[in-house]
């Protein structure tokens, strides 16, 4: 009975550890409609489904505590799959992926029109929108916590409205003191 009752509570620990390192996922339809009621940057993830670098961002970096910690505050988060086949409204306009092919759905498939629009030409691209849902940039391929805690802090600061060239990003970089853990 003893091993029973010390089981469950492992399994209870287990479960509320996992619980802090999840990010809080909504469509980019609700983020933007949350986004009415709290302003907040908007951090989309666009993935397909056959990409190994993608999953390695999910496995590694999304599911980091202080990642998700840090994103679940002060972002709204989107996963969009790049060449899937949902119908998307954005800025009063709706997105689709015409070409889609169900027959290719784990597999290269034909390109969503709002990865297009975001101009996202590999994956994984994670990508920043401010408050007003205007774009700020697209960080391209996989991040380690640290590397993508760069840019979660810069955005969420504003500090990128202050760097306007590359010397200028490149001293910010240097100087940047990565606190998440690995």
């Amino acid at each position: 009975m003893k091993k029973f009752g010390i089981i469950i509570t492992l399994i209870v620990l287990a479960s509320v550890n996992v619980t802090a390192q999840t990010i809080n996922w909504v469509t980019l339809e609700e983020a933007v409609e949350l986004q009415q009621k709290n302003p907040k940057k908007i951090m989309m993830d666009a993935y397909t489904n056959w990409c190994g670098p993608c999953k390695l961002l999910d496995k590694r970096t999304f599911q980091n505590k202080d990642v998700a910690d840090y994103v679940n505050e002060h972002y709204y988060a989107v996963k969009f799959n790049a060449e899937g086949n949902d119908e998307i409204t954005f800025n009063e306009r709706t997105f689709t992926n015409p070409n889609y092919d169900p027959a290719k759905a784990n597999k290269r498939n034909s390109q969503h029109q709002l990865a297009s629009y975001f101009r996202i030409r590999s994956y994984p691209t994670i990508v920043f929108l401010g408050e007003n849902r205007e774009l700020i940039t697209a960080v391209i391929g996989f991040k380690t916590p640290q590397q993508l805690e760069l840019y979660l802090k810069m955005f969420k600061e504003d500090d990128h409205k202050s760097l306007s060239t590359q010397e200028e990003f490149d001293e910010y970089y240097t100087a940047f003191k990565p606190e998440f853990q690995q």
